[in-house]
Order: structure tokens, then C-alpha cells, then sequence
């Protein structure tokens, strides 16, 4: 069983599904609306503990009902959290969803990034890996050199903000980076692959069209699964808890990015960020669209 530290947002999502974004002083009607804990640490450690690994949090809510709700739920899940409580309000997304699953995202700033490395009372030495997620890059870059000096393999997933913030010196840090397509071409233009460690394991997200895994000038690739999404918020960290959790039992990477691609899929065939995700439920999907 490995123990898993992740670090980064933790949030309140308020989900609202609509047939269509509306034009320009237009108006769609609200067909579902749902509310639940989001942030891509958050989702990662949720996952995690539910593919039967250790998972901890270190983040920062505000003093507010959401941030106690966020916490509840972390803690009914199974996640032990470090979390530091701020004034003010926790970061509450509103995420706009329409018919194909697309997503719009609206967000205040709250409090989601009040806290420093210097914060997390925990040994990093303690753990089998860091998961970070977006977060102040100065902040994550004093994260990732704790987890390099204890040894203890780094994962990284940056975000959308990869193209407005500089991860330079943590990506140079990170064992595995994890992109999506759109993000990959922006670390591409930005700083190169040459920024990654030596050896680093790269991942990268094609939403209907799969992943693949680039390392040690090996290529690994699997074309995704045909589901209708539902909504995709989420499915990335899905993806990624799939992706870790498949290789902490013993996965090779042909076997990784299949579950990781299963793990997203199912995610995006839900409402909200997280997925109920089952060992089980996961060998069922694969098997099922194996035999389609």
C-alpha cells in the first residue's frame, strides 16, 4: 500500500449542468445543480484512498461553512489532512457544464493558496510520494525539493495555469508530469522538454483520444475509451489517481495508461469532480469495453 502526500487547491464546487452555454445576454435554463468538494489535490488524495493507498493532504481552506464541509467530506473519505485554516473564504468554483460535456469555470480567489511549504508539519521522508498540483510556483518548487532530498518520487500536475505561471524549477524536479494536450504544447513552447529531470516520466491527456507515456525514449500509448461524457470536470484527476494508483501495485506503463484512461472515462460520465472509483468498478469497465 503506498502513502501518498498530495498538495494543492482545495475547493468547493458548485456544479450547474446546462443543454447549452448561453450567447451573449442570452438565457439557459439550469437543468442539474450539485455541490461537493473539489480541487485537484483534493480529488487526487479522494481517489487515491479510494484504490485502497494511504492518501494526505496538505492545503488550505478559509474559516467559512464551505471550507468545514470540504473538510468533512475529506474526512469521510478517508483522508488524513493537514490542512491550515485562513481567514476569509474558502475557494469556491462554479463550474458550468454543458450538454457535452464541456466545462466553463468561474471562480473567486479564497483562500485555496494560504499556505507555504514551511506550513506542512509532516516528514515528507514519511511518505512513497508527493502528488502536486497546482499551486504558487515558488511554493511547489520548496515542496518538490523536500520530496527530491528525502527521496521520495515526485509527481506533477500543474494545471491550466502552466501557461501563466513558471513550474520551471519544479517540473526540473518532478519523476512524472502529467499534461494534457493543450498544456503539453505550451511546456513544449515555453521552457522545452529539456526543463524535465532526466528520466522523468511524461503523460499526456487527449481527452476522447487517450494518452500516452513518454520515457526513457519509450512511448506507450492507449486510444481512450467511446463514452458520451457527462461532464468532465475532474476526469483528469482521475486520470492521474488511476495512473499513480496502477503503478504503486505494480503496473507497467501499458497497463497504467489503460486503467488511467478507465478512470477518467468513468469520470467524465458523472456529475461533479470525483468519481465513486472501485478497483472493481474499474476491471468491470475495461473488461466491458474490451468486449464492445
Amino acid at each position: 500500500m503506498m502513502r501518498a502526500l498530495c498538495a494543492g487547491h482545495v475547493n468547493w464546487d458548485v456544479t450547474l449542468r446546462v443543454d447549452r452555454l448561453p450567447a451573449p445576454d442570452g438565457e439557459v435554463t439550469i437543468e442539474q445543480q450539485h455541490q461537493a468538494g473539489g480541487g485537484s489535490a483534493a480529488n487526487v488524495a479522494v481517489n487515491l484512498a479510494a484504490l485502497n493507498h494511504d492518501a494526505s493532504l496538505f492545503g488550505s481552506v478559509g474559516d467559512d461553512e464551505s471550507g468545514m464541509l470540504a473538510g468533512r467530506e475529506l474526512a469521510r473519505a478517508g483522508v488524513e489532512t493537514h490542512l491550515v485554516e485562513a481567514d476569509g473564504d474558502t475557494a469556491v468554483k462554479y463550474l458550468v457544464v454543458d450538454g457535452d460535456g464541456e466545462v466553463m469555470v468561474l471562480s473567486n480567489r479564497g483562500a485555496n493558496e494560504a499556505y507555504d511549504a514551511a506550513d506542512l508539519a509532516v516528514d515528507v521522508a514519511d511518505f512513497d510520494l508527493l502528488h502536486l498540483t497546482n499551486q504558487p510556483p515558488a511554493v511547489a518548487a520548496r515542496l518538490a525539493s523536500r520530496g527530491r532530498d528525502a527521496d521520495v518520487p515526485v509527481s506533477f500536475s500543474p494545471g491550466r495555469t502552466l501557461a501563466d505561471r513558471d513550474f520551471a524549477e519544479t517540473l526540473a524536479l518532478a519523476d512524472t508530469v502529467f499534461v494534457n494536450q493543450r498544456e503539453a504544447t505550451v511546456l513544449v513552447n515555453e521552457d522545452g522538454l529539456d526543463v524535465l529531470r532526466e528520466g522523468a516520466t511524461l503523460v499526456v491527456t487527449r481527452g476522447s483520444d487517450g494518452a500516452e507515456v513518454r520515457v526513457d525514449g519509450r512511448t506507450y500509448s492507449h486510444p481512450g475509451f467511446d463514452v458520451e461524457p457527462l461532464d468532465t470536470t475532474g476526469a483528469g484527476d482521475a486520470f492521474a489517481s488511476g495512473f499513480l494508483a496502477a503503478r504503486a501495485d505494480g503496473a507497467d506503463h501499458d497497463r497504467a495508461i489503460v486503467v488511467a484512461n478507465a478512470c477518467g472515462a468513468i469520470a467524465s460520465c458523472e456529475v461533479g469532480a470525483r468519481a465513486e472509483l472501485t478497483w472493481e468498478r474499474i476491471d468491470a469497465f475495461i473488461a466491458d469495453h474490451d468486449a464492445a
